[in-house]
């Protein structure tokens, strides 16, 4: 047996792992392969005798139709991160303005600068499904499909309408558990008003996270979370309860919208919260579910990652300081 480490391009998040993984061990040569996303390595175990080169050229093969590519040295790639950016922050501010104009106009109650409202929940949860949504949730969604094309030579529906289902229905009920608890404990104003800083800030953060600042934070879950759901997939109950346990990953934009709920301190604005947020990341976790969508590795990916950073940024920064100047801490900045 030998135990190769080849390179690999194209990765950016848990969907790629749990991708290559099972693409590269569904080949004969291989017995075991395992994606390090942090180091961009994938470690091989092999019985062939192709020398690394040949062996990184003919995997490669199996894996370049989705983006990816192997190879025994490092490849460095000419970055234009700096023109991305340029070009991203004009278009995230074109959408900040618009959110700011449907909100003075009266059209659509978005709750910039004050208390979150469900539209603001359906905005960050799009915004979640194409970054840490899309490698956390997106991850188990490719691994339960790949499993499910595995077995059935095709892709199979009823998992994914009942895994989808789970999940708004769970993300609502839970969402209306935090709002009561909220009622519950006597959440007063300041502290609520504390929350509403955290999650502002968490949002912030995970806004940074997108444009490219935190370039390293390649969040990923243990691979055996993933075998362990794909074993499952086929019957009623468990895609149901498994979308309901996605309420429970480690989802930076999940969390600031529980905390949003947990602040709301009823049950039905806490349900309308987080019922919003996860019909916002329907759409695009639906197409990693039911189609073979790659816009995560298209040529626009980089720049619209990017602009709805720059978008969360905006969002963040404003609820930050509205929050800031509802306690008193510096006076309002803008009359939103």
């Amino acid at each position: 047996m030998k135990n190769y480490t080849l390179h690999v391009s194209g990765t950016h998040c848990a969907s790629c792992k749990i991708l290559i993984e099972d693409i590269l061990n569904d080949q004969d040569i291989v017995k075991k392969a395992q994606v390090n996303l942090k180091k961009e390595v994938v470690h091989i175990d092999t019985d062939s005798t192709s020398t690394p080169e040949e062996l990184a050229a003919l995997l490669t093969e199996k894996i370049k139709s989705h983006g990816y590519t192997l190879s025994v040295e490092k490849v460095i790639t000419e970055k234009q991160s700096d023109d991305i950016i340029w070009k991203a922050i004009p278009i995230g501010l074109v959408f900040l303005a618009l959110f700011f104009i449907l909100q003075k106009s009266g059209i659509l109650n978005l709750g910039i600068g004050g208390k979150t409202t469900p539209a603001t929940s359906f905005i960050i949860g799009l915004i979640a499904s194409v970054s840490s949504c899309l490698a956390i949730v997106g991850g188990l969604v490719l691994s339960l499909s790949a499993k499910v094309m595995q077995d059935d030579g095709k892709s199979a529906k009823k998992p994914f309408i009942l895994f989808h289902l789970g999940r708004i229905v769970g993300f609502a009920f839970l969402g209306g558990i935090l709002g009561f608890i909220g009622k519950a404990i006597g959440i007063n104003f300041m502290f609520s008003a504390i929350l509403g800083l955290l999650a502002s800030m968490v949002m912030i953060v995970l806004g940074l996270n997108l444009v490219g600042v935190f370039k390293k934070s390649k969040l990923t879950l243990p691979s055996n979370l993933f075998n362990y759901f794909r074993k499952v997939e086929h019957a009623t109950i468990a895609p149901i309860l498994i979308g309901i346990g996605t309420f429970f990953l480690p989802c930076g934009f999940t969390q600031s919208m529980q905390v949003a709920a947990l602040s709301s301190g009823s049950f039905i604005s806490g349900m309308g919260l987080m019922l919003a947020f996860a019909l916002g990341t329907l759409p695009m976790l639906a197409l990693l579910s039911f189609s073979s969508v790659s816009f995560a590795h298209s040529k626009h990916a980089p720049l619209f990652f990017k602009s709805a950073g720059v978008v969360v940024i905006g969002l963040g920064i404003f609820t930050l300081l509205a929050g800031l100047a509802g306690i008193g801490i510096i006076n309002p900045l803008f009359n939103i």
